[in-house]
């Protein structure tokens, strides 16, 4: 079975046939970096790093774009309220992302453009707009896009334009349209601005990322992907912007649903977010990837802390199985892909099969290992292997073997610390207290055996 994905702008289910044989563009709209990141803008991250990984496996060059928005009206106004200049608020963010995607074994993007970098690129794609009369200046030095002078408008979301409210862009007095949204806005006393044909300015939120796309993948690329939030207005007027201009631009467009708390999206506005790393207080990063990949990218995730618990518990399974089969075996191998799992993935990513599949491969490996099989378990240890890479949690990988190695090196030092506790107990033949401690070891999840050589613990 070849790859299948949705495509939203046909709202069906399709073979993926890239532009270029063998080689795919991806256009990922990534941060606004106006404040640290909560879990519903991570899932977005990880749900099309999974696309990314199950495309390299299948054997595809990826180029995988993943954008930063550095100037917005979101990261002046918060810029304020924290007393420091707009560009250091963005990098103070842009960094705490970018430790955040690494924390959670995200790929670094091929390319990550800031829209602070490219004002050129957006200037060029405005100046044809207007050239084509598919955008308009006005006297303060705005720039439109002019919806009616459109071939087609709204073919994402399906809205009828007369539906629409009026943009939040601008005053409606000095637009066409009152849906008119703004290319460029004029500058305003105290912000940033930029010069321009039609006087200083700054850009738009919706124009930085069609002048990205088409810097970095052409005019006309692969697979544009986002949160299920942005299909109106952001992509859908990134697709006006583009085909106005002349651009094809994304042929397939692939939306993540979102993170809920209570039945509602996670946002700021409503007080529910919960940051990556206060998450990270109560589980380990591999398992909280896990969690965050666990759902198919199109269905809602809807977050309890009982439910990552109950998560992190079914992948310590997965990990235990595999380190019990490295002990027996030696090195397992990371390339080796079951068919049921290939299958799973191929059918638009359904990694909640992909799961079930590994849940299985597992389960006969546990099999294997009790009955000394080692030809089947080698076979069963490196199909879980592959999958777990696939899903961005190989135990093995580096990011996670260097976290784990620096976690084992506390833990190894706490339970030392405890176990010398419980000799001089034992010593003195305080038996009550040795036994408590022994009870606070197993309670951190920690297994004792008291051998001739002494006490051996292990997770």
């Amino acid at each position: 079975m070849i790859l299948h994905l949705y495509n939203t702008l046909t709202r069906d289910i399709s073979p993926f046939k890239p532009i270029t044989p063998g080689k795919v563009g991806i256009y990922l709209c990534g941060a606004t970096v106006q404040a640290p990141p909560h879990i519903g803008h991570i899932r977005s991250g990880i749900n099309f790093d999974i696309l990314r990984r199950w495309l390299i496996t299948s054997g595809y060059e990826v180029t995988f774009i993943r954008n930063v928005t550095d100037i917005d009206d979101k990261i002046l106004h918060n810029a304020i309220h924290e007393e420091m200049p707009w560009w250091a608020l963005a990098q103070k963010y842009e960094r705490v992302f970018t430790a955040a995607y690494a924390e959670l074994n995200l790929l670094p993007p091929t390319y990550e453009p800031r829209a602070t970098g490219h004002i050129t690129q957006m200037i060029e794609l405005i100046s044809l707009l207007v050239e084509r009369g598919k955008a308009y200046p006005v006297a303060n030095g705005d720039v439109y896009l002019d919806v009616r002078a459109l071939d087609s408008y709204l073919t994402l979301s399906g809205q009828k334009l007369d539906d629409l409210q009026s943009s939040a862009d601008g005053e409606e007095s000095i637009k066409k349209n009152p849906q008119d949204f703004a290319l460029w806005k004029s500058a305003k006393p105290g912000e940033p601005s930029w010069p321009t044909p039609w006087g200083d300015g700054r850009p738009g939120w919706h124009i930085e990322c069609s002048a990205m796309a088409q810097a970095y993948l052409g005019e006309k690329f692969d697979i544009h992907a986002g949160g299920l939030d942005l299909i109106f207005p952001h992509h859908e007027n990134e697709i006006a912007q583009s085909n106005g201009a002349g651009y094809p631009f994304a042929q397939r467009w692939l939306h993540n649903a979102w993170v809920t708390t209570s039945g509602e999206k996670m946002s700021k506005s409503l007080g529910n977010t919960l940051r990556i790393y206060e998450l990270l207080k109560r589980v380990r990063g591999i398992e909280l990837r896990w969690y965050l990949g666990s759902a198919h990218y199109r269905s809602m995730l809807e977050y309890s802390p009982e439910a990552l618990d109950e998560s992190a518990v079914n992948f310590r399974r997965v990990e235990s199985f595999l380190k019990r089969a490295a002990n027996q075996l030696g090195k397992i191998p990371s390339s080796h892909i079951a068919e049921e799992f290939a299958h799973a993935m191929n059918d638009d990513l359904a990694v909640p099969a992909a799961l079930a599949v590994i849940s299985e491969l597992v389960k006969e490996g546990n099999s294997a290992l009790a009955a000394k099989d080692s030809k089947n378990l080698e076979v069963k240890s490196a199909q879980v292997r592959g999958a777990l890479a696939v899903l961005g949690c190989d135990p093995w990988d580096d990011t996670w073997a260097k976290s784990d190695a620096a976690l084992e090196e506390v833990v190894s030092g706490l339970v030392k610390s405890l176990l010398e506790e419980r000799e001089v107990a034992r010593a003195r033949k305080d038996f009550e207290s040795a036994d408590r401690i022994r009870d606070r070891i197993t309670e951190l999840g920690l297994t004792l055996e008291d051998t001739p050589d002494g006490p051996r613990w292990s997770r």
